[in-house]
């Protein structure tokens, strides 16, 4: 989508906004009475011991504006809040909302939520790998939390969201922006923070089948409940998919069917809980994800020459095994004789392995594989000290050991390719204060100590939100970001990308402004202008000729700024019938880089829009019928700007039936009008797809 045509829908928004705000204050709508004013709500209240637990979670709430504002959420402040709550934009999926759209993946779960472009890099099968683009970042500047802690691999970046399955997932909060301030390393572009079930009160067991397209084959059972001062999750998913599926790749002149696609999950989870008295809660969870799949590789492009498609080999051996443990122990304690005041301190242990195996095929001829292991320390106090004040802050400490081995068919011969260290620690506080009823304004400060030479980052940050009346509400905020280099990065000794122990750390400055417009009582309209810059990037650098035998490495060029709008709008259009409409436009543009090509030109990948809209049924009952639609415009692939893909549009048809208070039916058609398109050179969708499923609770 053009700057220009960007330029004129924000122009028509604000219009529009301006126009209906104009328009309700001369009528003196009357407010709806569920409505609570900004600063109505006690500060102290924010503070709790707990998420609500999952029989505490409302049925589908009539009206609409209450539903949105008054979603829990944790990312914005480090401990519990709500939407209305926070001065930054935040978006939020509900593990009801994720059952009713037939997300099998975290992944999934995210592609209909505004603010990020989640669809995986290599394809659309359940098993295809996640990618997640925030406000011009890769996928490695976007930091993953797990209940509100980092599961980053420090190795290569990023974590892969389809690796999470969705049937422990509470809810998924999605903070475009930035959240160094908070958390540290890798929040350049914005958080993705996964917060997964906790404990029912009665003992429940909920389990479901799901069957589909390509061989989908999907079991879960979760056990949930308390007796006494102990309660528990604990649950199982099995997911298998053999994905192989007809398409073809124009461009390549190229009709096949898609072989060596299939997937087998096995992911369990843990959760136990004790009560220590009234004031004391001792947790311990752990997830094991366990996934094997085929990585079938994608069609070579012959042309252009060396492009981004060019090296592409299409693959029936390969192999891609992945075992991931997560494993965390948090102790809360409400300190003095109030609610105002909660400590929390978390020790957490985390084992990624990962191998990539060609089995014997010759395209192929070595296996990679990368172990991981992180330990963390995290000690967070929230203290509402006064009616008008809260502090937070805290301690962060976390120590990660990657190993790299290459194993060569063909000589019988490991390399070790890297295995190092990063020791990370921080210092952190965020200060917030209503001023006057409806001006809040918070401050925040982290100071990172790194084992890194040019590791030690100061974070700081700044937002705020005024209460025009109690339908308008403006908010801006400033967050600075960094981003650590891996230790790929840093110290690989692979002759094909040698490692750079003097890198830099990425920096970012994260600005934006926005309004919250409350549309009578029907609906909500949320408007966010952003600018996003990234110094220092960390890119890879051929070396040609050869360098003492080393063929490329890494370094800090470059600065990469965007601009952009992130559009919500949310209408209850009759009793029962709600529709929504989404907006993110991205412009990435390089302005500095060592290659000259590259100046003033879009950032690969990270500059598509992305325009979801949908219309449903839903009733207090659990009913959900709903028409969605996800579209994204077309993108560079590379940074000169000289290939593109093309853009694409798909509709899905969800479904929800309650049969009894205790069966539920669920289903799915997926790209109805079977669009096909690519998400990498050479890499296809899926095409149409179906799913139906029931679960059952007793």
């Amino acid at each position: 989508m053009s700057t220009n045509l960007v330029t004129k829908l924000g122009i028509q928004i604000v219009a529009s906004s301006v126009t209906m705000t104009l328009g309700m204050w001369c009528e003196n709508y009357k407010v709806i009475a569920a409505e609570i004013p900004q600063q109505e709500e006690p500060v102290a209240e924010k503070i709790t011991q707990n998420p609500p637990t999952a029989t505490e979670e409302a049925d589908i709430e009539i009206n609409v504006i209450e539903k949105l504002l008054n979603e829990p959420v944790f990312s914005p402040f480090r401990q519990e809040g709500t939407v209305k709550d926070s001065t930054r934009p935040i978006y939020v999926i509900t593990g009801e909302e994720m059952e009713a759209q037939g997300a099998r993946t975290i992944r999934e779960a995210l592609k209909f939520l505004p603010g990020i472009l989640g669809d995986g890099t290599v394809g659309t099968e359940v098993n295809a790998l996640s990618g997640q683009l925030i406000r011009g970042s890769n996928t490695g500047q976007v930091l993953i939390l797990l209940d509100g802690r980092p599961i980053n691999n420090a190795g290569s970046g990023g974590f892969d969201l389809s690796e999470f399955t969705t049937n422990n997932i509470q809810r998924i909060e999605v903070l475009p922006g930035g959240g160094s301030t908070l958390y540290g390393s890798d929040a350049i572009g914005g958080v993705i923070n996964i917060i997964t079930r906790r404990p029912t009160e009665k003992i429940t067991t909920e389990a479901k089948v799901n069957i589909g397209a390509y061989g989908l084959n999907q079991q879960s059972i979760q056990n949930s409940g308390k007796k006494g001062d102990i309660s528990w999750v604990v649950g199982y998913n099995r997911t298998q998919a053999e994905n192989n599926y007809p398409f073809s790749i124009p461009e390549a002149n190229f009709s096949g069917t898609r072989r060596n696609n299939d997937a087998l999950y096995n992911n369990f989870n843990v959760k136990l809980e004790a009560d220590l008295g009234k004031r004391n809660t001792l947790s311990f969870s752990t997830l094991y994800l366990n996934k094997e799949q085929g990585t079938p590789g994608g069609v070579p492009i012959p042309f252009p020459v060396n492009g981004q498609g060019f090296f592409n080999s299409l693959t029936d051996k390969n192999r891609k095994y992945t075992d991931q443990v997560l494993t965390d122990l948090t102790w809360n304690s409400k300190l003095g004789g109030g609610d105002n005041s909660l400590l929390t301190a978390r020790i957490y242990g985390d084992f990624l392995n990962t191998r990539f195996d060609p089995s014997g095929s010759s395209s192929s001829p070595s296996r990679f594989e990368t172990n991981q292991t992180s330990y963390g320390i995290q000690t967070t106090h929230s203290w509402n000290f006064a009616k008008n004040q809260s502090l937070v802050y805290g301690f962060d400490y976390r120590t990660v050991n990657v190993r790299n081995t290459s194993f060569s068919y063909s000589t019988n011969k490991e390399t070790l390719n890297y295995d190092n260290d990063i020791n990370q620690g921080a210092l952190f506080g965020k200060y917030e204060v209503a001023l006057i009823p409806n001006l809040t304004i918070n401050l925040g400060l982290r100071q990172d100590f790194s084992s890194l030479v040019n590791g030690s980052v100061t974070s700081p940050s700044v937002g705020t939100k005024f209460a025009v009346s109690d339908s308008t509400t403006l908010r801006a905020n400033y967050i600075k970001n960094f981003r650590v280099p891996t230790i790929a990065n840093l110290f690989n000794v692979n002759p094909s990308n040698i490692g750079n122990p003097e890198l830099k750390p990425e920096r970012g400055d994260s600005y934006d402004i926005g309004i919250d417009q409350k549309l009578g009582d029907i609906g909500l309209l949320r408007l966010t202008f952003f600018k996003n810059s990234v110094s220092d990037t960390i890119a890879f650098k051929r070396l040609i000729p050869p360098v003492n035998g080393n063929t490329g490495t890494w370094e800090n060029i470059g600065l990469v700024e965007t601009t952009g709008i992130e559009a919500t709008l949310n209408l209850q259009i009759a009793k029962n019938i709600y529709t929504f409409v989404n907006y993110t436009a991205n412009d990435p543009r390089i302005l500095k880089s060592s290659n000259s090509a590259e100046i003033d030109k879009e950032l690969r990948f990270a500059g598509a829009d992305k325009l979801n809209m949908g219309v449903s049924y839903e009733n207090p009952q659990g009913l959900y019928l709903g028409l969605l639609m996800n579209s994204l415009n077309g993108y560079p692939t590379n940074n000169t700007n000289t290939e593109f893909l093309s853009g694409y549009t798909t509709f899905d048809f969800k479904l929800r039936v309650p049969l009894s208070d205790k069966l539920v039916v669920t289903g799915s058609l997926e790209n109805l009008f079977n669009q096909r398109y690519q998400l990498f050179p050479g890499f296809p969708d899926g095409g149409r797809g179906f799913q139906v499923g029931l679960s059952s609770t007793f």
